[in-house]
């Protein structure tokens, strides 16, 4: 399962650069201290996918660390981007995958 979440956690980062949301730089250290869930009063979805949500994981994964046993960030980010413009499909079935790889079945 591990290798599959990884796979996941590339294509969400593959996806939020093709879409150009992948940022440079980090936002400064006290955006990404926040105790909102997604970070919502100082991050964007985006911002917190890259800055936050993909390093733990990645962190996680890479200590062998027991993973989170929910997971739903797909209707988050369904509300996000609703009429964005943007062609979200592809992140949003990569955040859809890591949900249910996380929650197991439901």
């Amino acid at each position: 399962m591990h290798t599959e979440i990884a796979a996941v956690l590339i294509d969400i980062e593959a996806q939020l650069r093709q879409l150009g949301l992948w940022q440079a730089a980090a936002p400064p250290r006290e955006a990404l201290a926040s105790d909102q869930p997604f970070a919502v009063d100082t991050l964007t979805l985006p911002q917190w996918l890259q800055f936050i949500f993909l390093p733990t994981l990645y962190s996680m994964l890479e200590q062998h660390q027991a993973l989170p046993a929910q997971c739903g960030i797909a209707p988050m980010a369904e509300e996000y981007f609703r009429g964005s413009g943007l062609a979200t499909g592809q992140l949003l079935d990569a955040l859809v995958r890591v949900d249910a790889l996380l929650s197991g079945p439901v």
